[in-house]
């Protein structure tokens, strides 16, 4: 992936430094109610086999959806902003640069203007709007205060344990978390907030499926209009993703920690459909392309 050139987001909130030994209170508050550690390992260790933001599952157990960034336990770490002096900070500055020009463009011909998300770099565990995030939830995004958070050794993991090497790879992993941000900004994340309280379990699992394809959709846009205007992919980048992506199909992580494939628990779809639907998002760059929640085959 040519990346060097290509402009560095300003949006980088760096707490390396300071949050390595955060550890958080001794229970984090969800929905209200007080959980405690016991609970929050349970939601780490099924978040891990079964594919789930374990922040999904505590909001679950905590009986309510995502906490206000009024209900965080812990006031975050002051971190440097800008952009970051190494390698790997500068690689994530392009890419969420990238995500940055392909919104903003999509957005402004849509007549409406792209609201960029912060980016946070941590080590171990870091305060959010949504509760204390850990390394172990690996990358995701907090819609209470639209920021997306990434420790960096999420890389290794996907790389040693589930087998998907390569920057491209690293940076869809980037792209499709913004892609939860664009969703959110487009009201989608509130509407599957209000069906979590209309629909059983199954339904709702099959809701965030479609949620999650349209992100990996939405990361196929960035891959097709970044390509288009500054040329980023080389010879098997588009593999690298398509990789990554089956790595972190549903069916592929059960299959891998339980020996079982049991669809009616999937959240993120399968690894089949989460190759296509970045697939469709990269060959169209297009929104349209990209609704998942109108149609039937996924």
């Amino acid at each position: 992936m040519k990346w060097e050139n290509n402009r560095q987001s300003d949006q980088i909130e760096d707490r390396r430094a300071s949050s390595g030994g955060f550890s958080g209170a001794g229970g984090r508050r969800v929905g209200g109610r007080g959980l405690g550690l016991g609970t929050i390992v349970i939601a780490l260790v099924a978040g891990w086999i079964f594919g789930i933001n374990p922040l999904t599952i505590l909001g679950a157990l905590g009986g309510g959806g995502l906490p206000s960034s009024q209900e965080q336990v812990a006031t975050a770490p002051a971190g440097s902003t800008g952009q970051p002096a190494d390698q790997m900070g500068q690689f994530v500055a392009a890419v969420l640069g990238g995500t940055e020009d392909a919104w903003g463009s999509i957005f402004q011909k849509a007549g409406s203007q792209y609201q960029k998300p912060r980016l946070v770099l941590f080590r171990g565990a870091t305060p959010t709007a949504c509760g204390t995030g850990q390394a172990a939830m690996g990358p995701f995004y907090c819609p209470g205060d639209q920021k997306v958070y990434i420790d960096l050794s999420f890389y290794d993991t996907l790389r040693s344990q589930l087998g998907a090497p390569g920057d491209f790879a690293q940076a869809y992993v980037i792209a499709h978390e913004v892609g939860h941000h664009v969703q959110n900004l487009m009201g989608v994340t509130d509407q599957m907030e209000q069906m979590r309280r209309r629909v059983s379990e199954r339904e709702y699992n099959a809701l965030s499926v479609r949620l999650e394809l349209q992100a990996d959709c939405f990361a196929g846009i960035w891959a097709n209009h970044n390509h288009q205007s500054k040329g980023v992919l080389e010879p098997g980048d588009v593999e690298e993703a398509l990789n990554a992506a089956a790595a972190i199909g549903d069916d592929a992580l059960q299959r891998k920690s339980q020996g079982m494939v049991v669809p009616d628990s999937f959240t993120h779809g399968t690894s089949e459909q989460r190759q296509r639907w970045f697939r469709k998002g990269l060959e169209s760059g297009s929104v349209q392309a990209c609704d998942t929640f109108n149609t039937r085959a996924l």
